[in-house]
């Protein structure tokens, strides 16, 4: 393919809810899309960065920065272009995943529309619809935690995942436990809220039978997980620790989980995830697919990611109105607790004209 251009696109999504973790509250999606142009197709790309740099150092105005400065430049510079091609293209620029996950995201979106294959087919799929989980955020009170947890049982989430935090933690639990019961599948999500000083109160969550302790520590710390995971018996999980699939073989090595979250924007796209996906397997480790609010675009992908063979735990590839009242793409419903994997060319879905214009806070067309 040859690249003509590259649009950076800012949008608004509000939330249809607060959404509180031990790190903050969002109430609106502040969202950075990548449309990539060439001669064969158009693709979208959508970066996962946050609006401040509190889940990682990446947030939205820098990775439009860096995109804008020395990614879209370095890859216009490129001998090919394929999807392939962007990794080594930008491996001289240290970190920024997210921004070199969109840009990639978009590539390999323009590919295989023009060759009509889609994601799922390119990941290596196998199944058509994937189960799905729910990460219900930090609340206010018990009782608005319990309804909440109802609602989405109702609705037919088969897992639930709770953020917790110092103060927020056994007793939620507990709460939810005696609610509805053990054959819940249920996890907690601390985002790095605790230190290995914690490990004889984190392990009061043991007799709950948590599918798992996701990043109780720091990111940087992964020995600490390793000596956690020896105290408590509640399996853990890594998320924020997971860069790559190299960082992903140190973890598994040291035996500091045993259980991993892959989150595409995180690890730099989504060749990595399945490179993070196809390690974990060989090593016998369950992994399951995080989100970060996407769109109905890195949703597709997600989706996508969700329906390899490694995947056996429901992802947080919730329903579209699970956080937006209006997706950007025609939204994706669940049924019967899961969500079904795009099969048309590319990401299999398309903003929705009208929806894109009416959120789009600014726009930036750099031409190559």
């Amino acid at each position: 393919m040859k690249l003509e251009g590259i649009e950076l696109r800012r949008v608004a999504m509000p939330l249809v809810s607060p959404f509180r973790t031990s790190f903050g509250t969002e109430t609106t999606r502040d969202v950075l899309l990548l449309r990539v142009v060439t001669d064969a197709a158009e693709g979208w790309g959508e970066c996962v960065a946050m609006a401040d740099p509190l889940y990682s150092p990446e947030y939205t105005e820098a990775a439009a920065d860096v995109l804008r400065r020395h990614l879209i430049p370095a890859l216009a510079a490129a001998p090919r272009l394929d999807a392939y091609a962007v990794g080594p293209a930008l491996a001289s620029f240290k970190g920024h995943r997210m921004a070199k996950a969109a840009l990639e995201t978009a590539v390999l979106d323009a590919e295989l529309r023009a060759e009509g294959r889609s994601f799922a087919r390119e990941l290596g799929a196998v199944r058509e619809r994937v189960p799905c989980g729910v990460s219900v955020g930090i609340m206010s009170s018990i009782g608005e935690l319990l309804d909440a947890v109802g609602g989405y049982l109702d609705a037919g989430y088969l897992r639930i995942k709770l953020k917790i935090e110092p103060g927020w933690d056994v007793e939620p639990v507990r709460a939810v436990r005696e609610r509805f019961g053990d054959d819940v599948l249920l996890q907690v999500d601390a985002n790095t809220a605790y230190t290995l000083a914690d490990a004889r109160h984190l392990a009061r969550l043991d007799p709950f039978g948590l599918l798992l302790i996701e990043q109780p520590l720091e990111e940087e710390d992964v020995v600490g997980h390793a000596e956690l995971a020896r105290m408590i018996a509640t399996p853990v999980c890594l998320d924020e620790s997971i860069t790559s699939a190299r960082t992903a073989a140190a973890a598994i090595t040291l035996g500091a989980c045993s259980v991993v979250n892959i989150k595409p924007g995180r690890v730099g796209g989504y060749l990595e995830a399945r490179r993070i996906h196809d390690l974990c397997a060989a090593h016998g480790v369950p992994v399951w697919c995080g989100g970060m609010l996407e769109s109905g675009l890195g949703r597709a992908a997600n989706v996508a990611l969700a329906a390899l063979p490694g995947f056996t735990l429901p992802g947080d590839t919730s329903a579209s109105d699970r956080y937006f009242a209006t997706d950007l793409t025609e939204p994706f419903v669940l049924e019967d607790g899961h969500l079904t994997v795009p099969s048309g060319p590319g990401l299999g879905v398309a903003p929705l004209a009208g929806v894109l214009d009416s959120v789009t806070t600014g726009t930036e067309w750099i031409p190559l």
